[in-house]
């Protein structure tokens, strides 16, 4: 095995938006996320709607009209 080319691996925090902290093993350091198993709905039983960085407007504006004329012509 070839000595000096694998990545550095170290304990590194992986932090979620709704502050949950997991200490992982990693090659990157302090790893922000934006959903984890203490606030994803699967998980807590709640329904949640997660629009990340308008997401869902993006998808529309590319893909709407061509949805929509699709639609329009099997009528």
């Amino acid at each position: 095995m070839k000595k000096d080319i694998h990545p550095k691996y170290a304990q590194t925090d992986f932090t979620c938006i709704c502050g949950n902290v997991i200490k992982v093993g990693s090659t990157k350091k302090n790893v922000k996320i934006e959903i984890c198993s203490k606030c994803h709905p699967f998980f807590t039983g709640e329904q949640r709607f997660v629009d990340t960085a308008g997401r869902v407007d993006k998808f529309k504006k590319k893909y709407g009209e061509a949805y929509k004329n699709k639609k329009e012509k099997s009528k």
